[in-house]
């Protein structure tokens, strides 16, 4: 196992910058997910840590070395790659074999290191099947386990999942979660799936535009996003975010949008008024009311149920909204509903910066701030 530092990492394809300054610190046996868009460069800097790409300035430490030289057989880093890229004339222990074969290792070691990583992967009946006799999950396993017999002290994870179907993705998920906790070596994995790493990250690093825009725990992220960027990326539905100013009503603070909506503002906020700012709340704390009791009416637009809980789209004022209910029934397209809004929930936004504004709910413990 190894910790992994990043400091001020810059990569540039010829003029053209794709990364610019990226410090991470990754500790010893932690599990770090690099998520963001098509295009954000967290394939780039994965492949910057495997040696796969040179590092155009800054450093990349794993351990106590710096390995900007270095080649990869040398980093003691082991990578499972989106296509598996296994052997198709090899049977699954040779191709898992095939890196200690390189290194000379004699057949006991070999045998003994494929067994291990064969039984911890549920492989050990498969160890004589060709690729073509595998299905896409098993290919998958093979990849990882040509990983572990290498025992190295990181292992990086580039899109593994992308090209399995829907169900086989949420069992691989558990499966490479349940392997980190046996193996505890560090992990790095990318992926563009926000899903993915909220459900298997000790830290989640949001990158984009070649930047870092917040990094820490799922829930950290989930519950007070640094910017409309990680509140916008982080959350399925996304966050509903409206844009309006801060306005005085009956004695206290209200938040107004140019056509006239009205919503409450949280407890505490110290905006002055006039503010532009940006009001998010997630679609998971909008609750259909009664109108004597809605902070704001809507008209419903679209209603998918999903089982067992149901996505409305709705007008509210000028602005498309989503709310996620678990009441059923709740009304048909053309229909007003009444809308409760979780006030603790509600985050606010400076409108020119995209910035949170701290005041609107406080920051949970452990929280992390944007990196540069």
């Amino acid at each position: 196992m190894a910790r992994i530092a990043l400091q001020s990492v810059r990569k540039s394809f010829g003029y053209h910058p794709v990364l610019h300054g990226v410090s991470i610190d990754i500790e010893d046996g932690e599990f770090v997910i690099l998520v963001g868009p098509s295009g954000c460069g967290k394939s780039t800097l994965l492949r910057m840590i495997a040696g796969l790409e040179e590092v155009t300035a800054g450093d990349i430490r794993i351990g106590d070395r710096v390995v900007n030289d270095l080649a990869p057989k040398e980093r003691d880093i082991a990578m499972v790659f989106q296509n598996y890229a296994l052997y198709p004339h090899m049977t699954v222990a040779e191709n898992m074999a095939f890196s200690l074969k390189l290194a000379g290792a004699p057949k006991a070691e070999k045998d003994a290191a494929v067994g291990r990583a064969a039984e911890i992967l549920g492989l050990a009946p498969l160890l004589g099947r060709y690729p073509k006799e595998l299905s896409g999950g098993q290919r998958q396993r093979v990849a990882m386990g040509r990983a572990i017999v290498r025992d190295p002290s990181v292992f990086l994870f580039d899109e593994p999942l992308s090209n399995l179907d829907a169900k086989l993705r949420v069992q691989m998920r558990g499966e490479i979660k349940s392997l980190h906790q046996r193996l505890k070596t560090t992990m790095v994995y990318v992926t563009h799936d926000q899903i993915e790493a909220m459900t298997m990250a000790d830290r989640i690093v949001v990158m984009n535009g070649g930047r870092v825009e917040q990094i820490g725990r799922p829930l950290d992220l989930y519950e007070t996003p640094a910017n409309l960027f990680v509140a916008s990326f982080i959350g399925s539905p996304s966050m509903n975010l409206i844009e309006g100013e801060v306005a005085r009503g009956d004695g206290r603070p209200l938040f107004r949008t140019t056509d006239g909506l009205a919503l409450p503002l949280p407890d505490g906020t110290n905006a002055a008024p006039g503010r532009r700012l940006v009001y998010g709340v997630r679609p998971e704390h909008v609750a259909p009311a009664a109108e004597a009791d809605a902070d704001a009416t809507a008209t419903i637009e679209l209603v998918e149920p999903t089982g067992a809980e149901t996505q409305v789209q709705m007008r509210l004022g000028e602005h498309l909204a989503t709310g996620t209910f678990r009441d059923w029934p709740i009304g048909r397209p053309g229909e007003r509903i009444g809308l409760r809004l979780q006030r603790d929930k509600i985050h606010l936004f400076d409108q020119e910066t995209g910035e949170r504004l701290d005041a609107a709910r406080p920051r949970t413990a452990g929280a992390a701030g944007r990196a540069a």
